[in-house]
């Protein structure tokens, strides 16, 4: 899948550096912070995709980076119709960069397999509408 943007300097991660095969740019920062406003500022909209319903840590601190800079942020989780709500979401809004957050693993264990199923998703649905 198409990636690229922003990662701490030092390409800080929680479980070590960021391996170099993902297309990330460091900031000047080490600190997370930094990282997410660029992010939220260079995409179209922010995709924020959790296992509970409410927000919390970075990932809340995500949504306020996204409403104070007025960019377009959905958060998904399993109690909603995720397929659809990201479809709607990147059609609205016209997405063609989409900043993806959320919780780390250590955090919400299988958020990772949970991301990947619905990022699959969205990208099928993605193209079967823009070949319709």
């Amino acid at each position: 899948m198409p990636h690229g943007g922003w990662c701490p300097a030092g390409r800080r991660a929680e479980d070590g550096p960021i391996p170099a095969h993902y297309v990330l740019t460091e900031t000047p920062s080490a600190k997370y912070r930094q990282r997410t406003r660029w992010n939220v500022r260079d995409s179209d909209g922010t995709l924020i995709i959790s296992l509970k319903p409410q927000l919390e840590g970075g990932s809340k601190a995500t949504q306020e980076i996204a409403e104070r800079l007025g960019r377009p942020c959905l958060h998904v989780h399993p109690g909603n119709a995720v397929g659809a709500a990201v479809r709607e979401f990147v059609e609205r809004h016209a997405i063609r960069i989409l900043n993806v957050a959320g919780p780390r693993e250590s955090s919400q264990p299988g958020i990772g397999t949970f991301v990947a199923e619905i990022l699959l998703r969205a990208r099928l649905l993605v193209e079967a509408c823009s070949r319709a």
